[in-house]
């Protein structure tokens, strides 16, 4: 692959990641949540705002730990990949929750970005797996949750 073809691609897993262009924004789908609303189960959804937020949370910290630590361990499928609680305690969990997917999002952008790692070199401690996978996995994964996120807002506002 060229050094422009590469630079292309990273550009539009970064676009992907971003929800940028065909997907939407994490900020656009969290903006003016009614945070009081966050653990209210509307008929026929299958997930509170907050188990959504926090599956999507620990979920791409997963994929991110998965993607640049060897000795990574990920959770227990299914279980650990979804919250107990239906509703966050607080406005100040919400919001922590946030910061974290957002710091989280940039590491993983940062990754992408990095020169020095190989988009098709198999990930050490992983099955063949590949960042440029798990970069797609992580977008596709996130663009499906931000979507039923926005669902939800409309049902809830």
């Amino acid at each position: 692959m060229s050094t422009s073809q590469d630079s292309a691609l990273r550009k539009q897993l970064l676009h992907a990641l971003r929800g940028d262009e065909s997907h939407i924004e994490f900020d656009a789908a969290i903006e003016d949540f009614p945070v009081d609303r966050a653990g209210i189960l509307p008929k026929g959804a299958p997930h509170t705002a907050w188990q959504l937020l926090e599956h999507m949370r620990i979920a791409q910290h997963d994929i991110l730990e998965f993607s640049r630590n060897p000795n990574h361990a990920s959770p227990k499928w299914p279980d650990d990949y979804w919250p107990e609680a239906k509703a966050p305690i607080d406005k100040t969990a919400w919001e922590a929750s946030i910061a974290a997917f957002c710091k989280q999002s940039k590491e993983m952008a940062d990754l992408i970005q990095d020169l020095r790692r190989d988009l098709y070199k198999p990930i050490e401690g992983g099955q063949g797996q590949t960042l440029l996978r798990e970069a797609l996995v992580l977008a596709a994964h996130n663009s499906y949750h931000l979507g039923q996120l926005m669902f939800l807002k409309r049902m809830l506002l």
